[in-house]
């Protein structure tokens, strides 16, 4: 009888400490969180300006050809743009300079629209994490900097979690 009692004893405060766990739980914890669900569509062809008085302008090209630049580049916006700061819907361009040895040297986005300076940052950091080098254009044999033209069209949904 002791045995049956303390065994009903320990059910029930069991469940009398379990409930209390639930009911002492702190909601401050709990956030709302926003997301964007971004669209990145990158163009192709990626365009090149060709260099003035060249007889032979050979483009430069990237390891594994422009459909693996553009992959790897919408793989890594998906991953390292911080969407949550700001929506992106419309066409931008962005010019790279590659130089002699095939580095990307500068980036510059367009069209500037309101707070466009914070997205250009990120695009900046993204295309700078892609560590491979680009094959430098040619001009009569000789390895010259040229300048890559990315065109993309964003589409932005803003969502509550």
């Amino acid at each position: 009888m002791k045995t049956l009692a303390l065994f009903l004893g320990l059910l029930v405060s069991n469940f009398a400490f379990a409930q209390q766990d639930i009911e002492e739980r702190d909601d401050n914890i709990i956030t709302e969180n926003n997301k964007n669900i971004l669209k990145i569509d990158i163009k192709e062809p990626l365009l090149q300006i060709a260099v003035k008085n060249c007889n032979d302008f050979k483009a430069a090209g990237f390891e594994g050809g422009i459909p693996a630049y553009k992959e790897m580049l919408r793989k890594y916006m998906y991953d390292y743009l911080n969407s949550e700061f700001y929506i992106l819907n419309g066409d931008f361009t962005f010019t790279l300079t590659v130089d002699q040895t095939g580095k990307v040297t500068n980036i510059e986005g367009a069209p500037k629209v309101a707070n466009s300076e914070v997205f250009f940052d990120d695009m900046k950091y993204v295309v700078r994490r892609i560590k491979k080098n680009w094959i430098p254009a040619s001009c009569n044999g000789q390895a010259v900097t040229s300048e890559i033209k990315i065109k993309m069209n964003f589409s932005s949904i803003a969502t509550d979690l």
